[in-house]
């Protein structure tokens, strides 16, 4: 796949994380980023100090380094910042920190040469994958210690993930060819100072959710037919009045998931109901609402992803800009080099607070569809869907599970972007703690995926007491594929293997596929 600095997009991200693409840069960023590399080398052989070339780091940055030392110096600043604790980044994030920073540094704009860059290409297309811990960085002057980690295995000092265990990377290395790469001046701060691995993880967790989503929509619409709900609440014209573009997408998909329904067409004819629950009605305000954020969100994280974060920055022809794709082509030295803030991750810490939030949201309304089943007085279905209650408890403690799963959620979506603890001897004092904002996605989504899972038994269950009433042609292709390996709940019986198979269904993207195939539907954020 070839990757034009500055300009990936999200359906190439995707192909990134999904894994088994080889990349390749354009030819167009060599000359920019043999300018720059030019200026830092100017840099390192003159007198005026600056900062990360010739001088410390951090509080440190008024120490002045020796010309003899700048090599020394960028080793050591990889060797000291590798201070990760807790269990290793999964691959599909690592492949994404590998390609990120290759292609910032492609931009031009960090100073080194192209041999760290191919390195890091040459990392990614061998299937390596540096062990990198996953907690440790606060999202403020770049993920230092997760990008630390990353840039040792590449020194051939650290180490790689080969069947889920660390191993030497060396030996990796060399086993695939690879030369380990020697830092020159500027160059370890450039590869560790950025937001690549929070933005890596945020992206993770925006990919991973998609399917999550497009199976909360087919569950969701599978519980108003189970409930016998109206279609009303998704007329178009309502939506139209409020012209929110996520809420009107939802109420779409809600009219076409259940389509030629014949449950729809009874509760036309006969049931004296007069509005529905708001976890049923309000579909499309509260999941559309959701939508939007997430689809912010990606906005921002795709700008994020093509983003020059590290710190000084580094322009060759005196402070003009080269339009992403387009390079300037001079290489000589003279040039200009800005200390800034790029690195500073409050764009991804925010992007993920509102991911969380959303996660949350689409959990939180699928706990009270279940609860609305089990419910008779308001599902009008036999109580907690069992047709013996009492004898039978049925889906009453699944919903404490949900309920206890929906809760849990509620707490890990505070926002982690309010809280912030200076570091570096108050020099680094506002960071922005996107790293473990976007972590925390992933415990968050499995929380939500487990609740669609249970609802998914829930609502198929309802369903089979309104038999012969059929669905509507979408649905019942959702209540055939579960029934495959899950038959219905006549009576008690160890239902936690069920949750996980239907889980599996939530999270594989099998239900996705079938939400896929509807015609004219606009797509959630990424290409099918």
């Amino acid at each position: 796949m070839l990757i034009e600095p500055g300009l990936l997009s999200l359906e190439q991200i995707q192909t990134i994380h999904a894994g088994g693409v080889s990349l390749q840069l354009a030819n167009s960023c060599r000359a920019a980023v043999a300018a720059s590399a030019a200026v830092v080398q100017a840099a390192a052989t003159g007198d005026a100090p600056v900062y990360g070339v010739n001088t410390g780091f951090g509080k440190l940055a008024n120490q002045r380094i020796s010309q003899s030392q700048l090599d020394t110096l960028q080793l050591n600043l990889i060797r000291s910042h590798s201070v990760g604790v807790g269990a290793p980044l999964q691959p599909a994030v690592v492949r994404l920190m590998l390609a990120l920073k290759a292609a910032s540094l492609a931009r031009g704009y960090s100073g080194v040469r192209q041999v760290v860059i191919d390195t890091l290409i040459a990392v990614h297309n061998a299937g390596l994958v540096p062990y990198v811990p996953s907690q440790g960085s606060v999202g403020a002057s770049g993920d230092l210690a997760p990008l630390s980690h990353m840039t040792l295995a590449l020194l051939g000092e650290g180490e790689m993930l080969v069947d889920g265990k660390a191993q030497p990377a060396l030996a990796q290395l060399q086993a695939a060819g690879i030369e380990p790469l020697k830092l020159a001046a500027k160059e370890g701060l450039a590869l560790i100072n950025g937001t690549q691995t929070s933005t890596a993880l945020a992206l993770h967790a925006l990919l991973t959710f998609e399917p999550v989503l497009e199976a909360a929509l087919v569950i969701g619409a599978l519980t108003v037919d189970a409930a016998r709900g109206s279609d009303g609440p998704f007329d178009p014209r309502i939506h139209a009045l409020r012209g929110q573009p996520g809420q009107i997408d939802v109420a779409q998909y809600y009219r076409a998931l259940l389509s030629g329904s014949q449950i729809r067409q009874s509760h036309q004819e006969g049931d004296d109901r007069v509005q529905d629950p708001y976890c049923m009605r309000c579909q499309p305000q509260v999941v559309g609402a959701c939508l939007d954020s997430l689809r912010h969100a990606a906005l921002v994280l795709v700008r994020e992803a093509n983003a020059v974060t590290d710190n000084p920055l580094v322009f060759a022809d005196n402070g003009a800009m080269a339009a992403p794709g387009r390079h300037q082509q001079s290489a000589a030295p003279a040039g200009d080099m800005i200390s800034g803030g790029n690195f500073h991750a409050e764009p991804v810490a925010l992007a993920a607070d509102a991911c969380a939030l959303a996660i949350a949201e689409v959990g939180a309304i699928a706990e009270r569809r279940i609860a609305m089943l089990i419910d008779s007085n308001v599902s009008r279905l036999p109580p907690f869907l069992t047709a013996d209650a009492g004898l039978n408890s049925g889906f009453m403690i699944a919903h404490v599970t949900a309920a206890s799963l929906a809760s849990e959620n509620k707490s890990l979506a505070h926002p982690a972007s309010v809280d912030s603890l200076p570091t570096s001897a108050n020099q680094e004092d506002h960071v922005s703690m996107a790293t473990f904002a976007a972590r925390r996605l992933q415990p968050m989504i499995a929380n939500t995926a487990h609740i669609l899972g249970i609802e998914l038994l829930a609502a198929a269950q309802g369903i089979e007491f309104l038999r012969p009433l059929k669905s509507s042609p979408a649905l019942e292709q959702v209540h055939a594929l579960l029934r495959q390996d899950i038959s219905a709940m006549a009576q008690d019986r160890y239902l936690a293997p069920d949750m996980a198979h239907a889980t599996e269904l939530v999270t594989s993207g099998a239900l996705s596929s079938i939400f896929r195939t509807l015609p004219g539907l606009p797509k959630l954020w990424t290409p099918s």
